[in-house]
């Protein structure tokens, strides 16, 4: 017995009520202020009635934002479980007018319906009530109220189906929603191999100088590894500051608040923090700086630069081969570090923990139409070395 009363005390029920009485509201004046319909038989009436609506609410259709007024007012009286069921946008094309119109005059002929047999119906009963006999029919009260309720509950959900269908996102708005949830995980996706290269190559870079200076008595080592602790540090928390801008999606930090998204003009610097670490780097770029894409130049760094601080992590100390070329219009990545003098090798893809390193670099060749590939190699005086080698199309949509 609750279960079936629970509808009736709902206020959704009522608001729903009041969506429905809107539209026989508009049919009934419509019908007072048009001339002629006076004298004319129930049949003629309603004929009238339906042509003149139906015009009207097409004419209306036609303008964009009814769409998102009759959107906004369904999401507040219909009372949807989840109100991204019901767009707010206005019409964009003629497909959502023509769903408008359906929709708009679907809900005058629900409510009006619903609004004649309230008015209809209502009064017989009322009628058996007052009449001679009325404690006979004093029992059915309840039964009445009952029906008349559901009824009403029926009604308002028949009419939020209707909005949902006739109101909701169009085949082109979802899958527009759906590349922008895919635009907006690559993004996430990004942001967070930006995060995992650069920090991790600060903390690389600073665990390396720490210990080592720990080691070493000399004072002038010891200010050294500080000062390039003092510079990767500062470097990282600009790369963290730029990811925050972004997470925020922030238009106005992103321009003033952020620091330049660092490229292979800045590849240098990035050596000679390596260099300080301990691990000797010989750098071929031939490539000027500048006359690559932005995407392009700042891809390479990243990779590059997991390319360094693998080489920091599994063979600290050894030298480190970089070169990058543009051979048969593609650019050309290559790092190769020596193996660990103690006949060691670097685990199974390069990295460890999972492989994030590697597999973040994979992730960006591939976005770019490139590949990478990474493994255990010979180096041209026959010693064994880890090299990590990457090609990129100069044009990024080949």
């Amino acid at each position: 017995m609750a279960r079936a009363l629970a509808p009736l005390l709902a206020g959704a029920t009522y608001a729903r009520l009041l969506h429905l009485l809107v539209g026989w509201i508009f049919a009934g004046v419509v019908l007072m202020i048009y001339p002629g319909t006076y004298r004319k038989s129930l049949g003629e009436i309603l004929t009238v009635s339906v042509t003149l609506d139906a015009v009207l609410l097409g004419l209306v259709a036609l303008v964009p934002a009814a769409r998102r007024a009759e959107g906004v007012q369904a999401r507040l009286l219909l009372v949807p479980d989840r109100e991204e069921d019901i767009g707010t946008e206005p019409s964009r094309t003629w497909a959502d007018r023509r769903r408008t119109a359906g929709w708009l005059i679907g809900r005058v002929a629900l409510g009006s319906a619903v609004g004649f047999a309230t008015a209809f119906g209502l009064a017989p009963c009322f009628e058996l009530l007052t009449g001679p006999h009325a404690l006979r029919y004093l029992p059915l009260v309840p039964l009445m109220a009952l029906g008349f309720g559901w009824f009403l509950v029926l009604a308002g959900r028949a009419q939020l189906s209707m909005a949902v269908r006739w109101l909701g996102p169009s085949p082109a708005d979802r899958l527009a929603e759906a590349e922008l949830r895919a635009e907006r995980l690559l993004e996430r996706n990004r942001l967070a191999r930006e995060l995992h290269d650069s920090i991790g190559h600060a903390l690389t870079v600073t665990v390396l100088q720490a210990g080592a200076a720990r080691e070493v008595g000399d004072q002038a080592f010891v200010a050294k590894a500080l000062e390039v602790i003092e510079e990767t540090g500062r470097q990282a928390m600009e790369d963290l500051e730029r990811t925050l801008v972004l997470l925020r999606e922030s238009p106005a930090g992103a321009n003033g608040g952020a620091t330049e998204q660092p490229g292979i003009a800045q590849l240098p610097a990035l050596f000679d923090t390596v260099r300080a670490a301990g691990s000797p780097v010989e750098a071929r770029i031939r490539v000027q700086a500048g006359t690559l894409p932005g995407v392009l130049s700042r891809e390479s760094y990243r990779i590059v630069q997991e390319g360094v601080t693998n080489a920091l992590k599994y063979a600290p100390g050894e030298p480190v081969d970089v070169r990058i070329a543009v051979i048969e219009g593609q650019l050309e990545l290559r790092c190769a570090n020596r193996l660990p003098s103690g006949g060691g090798r670097p685990p199974a893809g390069g990295v460890r923990k999972g492989g994030k390193g590697l597999r973040g670099i994979r992730e960006r060749a591939t976005l770019l139409g490139g590949a990478a590939a990474a493994g255990a190699g010979t180096a041209e005086d026959g010693s064994g070395e880890w090299v990590l080698s990457v090609r990129l199309p100069l044009r990024l949509g080949s």
